[in-house]
């Protein structure tokens, strides 16, 4: 068994809705859900100006106890996205379900498909603040604290009011 963080994001339709049934399509492929954080609202991220205008999003990060390898874990969450209506488009562009493996473990791995722990954690405060929730004082299998790279005053990461339980 093997503990994982995995990410979820909405920008689409009903966003609360579309996390809650992530979630229970993680759970159906072999997952238990140990923790979920607070669902956060967060401004949609441009890496440039011509970037079309989005809605925000609804963030949110769970916690997984899984028998799935890495790669079995990450085919599932691609099966999910697909299930809920997710088709290829623009990078960085509106999504009805947007999910990631955060952390498997303390598992570092790099490859052309997949890298762990995901390549842009520490960029991203709508996923680092509701990761530092559910387990403060989280270190990086690099021996690292997450909390050095986090902004908890992000102004584009708000707590939604929603929840996931």
């Amino acid at each position: 068994m093997t503990l994982a963080y995995l990410g979820l994001g909405s920008n689409l339709g009903d966003r609360l809705n579309n996390l809650h049934r992530a979630l229970n399509l993680v759970q159906e492929r072999g997952s238990t859900i140990r923790a979920t954080s607070s669902v956060y609202e967060t401004t949609a991220v441009y890496l440039n100006e011509s970037d079309p205008p989005q809605p925000d999003f609804l963030n949110a990060v769970c916690a997984v106890d899984t028998e799935l390898r890495v790669r079995e874990l990450l085919s599932a969450l691609k099966q999910i996205e697909r299930e809920m209506g997710r088709v290829p488009s623009e990078r960085w562009g509106p999504r009805i379900i947007d999910l990631d493996i955060l952390l498997f473990g303390d598992e570092i791995l790099e490859a052309e498909d997949l890298v762990i722990p995901h390549p842009e954690l520490i960029k991203r405060n709508f996923v680092m603040i509701p990761l530092l929730e559910i387990i403060p004082g989280l270190d990086l299998p690099s021996g690292e604290p997450l909390s050095v790279y986090c902004d908890p005053k992000d102004p584009g990461v708000r707590l939604s009011g929603l929840d996931l339980s």
